[in-house]
């Protein structure tokens, strides 16, 4: 399971989400019902459990500012569709989950990844291994690409991707 910690927070290594990012990031989720909230460049990112840039989320409301970075706000999307429909109904700053969903939430960041212009998988990766993300096997890429079978399972399981791995566009639907 991955830690997430800050360990560069130099916002030019990062892809953050400007205004571009975040109109598309609307787009992206809206099909699972959650809605982008603008917060401006100074001001505290509600629902943000790490703080400083860090995503915030809080129901269905995920909270960015021009300087959140973009893997932040898939990660924190990604926790509300993996959560079960009785958490994501309580759902205010603290996604919980277990190790097989953090797994599965950073497994469908990085497929979700390849939705975005100018992102993409590569850059979602080399963005979560800047920003401190920690694998067993040394990198987010060595994960996906050779230990990451049981996230992938467990996101089948719950219907939010299919067999062929594509995104099924919608929320786990049970406990």
């Amino acid at each position: 399971m991955p830690d997430v910690k800050q360990t560069d927070p130099d916002p030019k290594n990062v892809l953050n989400c400007d205004g571009a990012m975040q109109l598309a990031l609307s787009e992206l989720l809206a099909p699972y019902g959650l809605v982008i909230q603008f917060i401006s460049d100074a001001a505290i990112i509600p629902g943000s459990f790490f703080g400083e840039r860090e995503a915030g989320l809080i129901g269905n409301s995920l909270y960015l500012r021009p300087d959140t970075p973009v893997h932040s706000a898939l990660h924190e999307a990604c926790h509300y569709i993996c959560m079960s429909p009785d958490r994501r109904s309580q759902l205010d700053t603290d996604a919980e989950g277990d190790f097989d969903e953090e797994n599965g939430v950073c497994y469908l960041q990085i497929l979700l990844s390849n939705h975005l212009a100018n992102m993409g998988s590569d850059r979602m990766m080399l963005d979560m291994d800047r920003w401190g993300y920690s694998f067993r096997l040394g990198s987010a890429r060595a994960w996906f690409d050779n230990d990451a079978d049981d996230a992938n399972l467990w996101l089948q399981q719950y219907d939010i991707i299919n067999q062929e791995q594509q995104i099924t566009w919608q929320c786990r639907l049970i406990d």
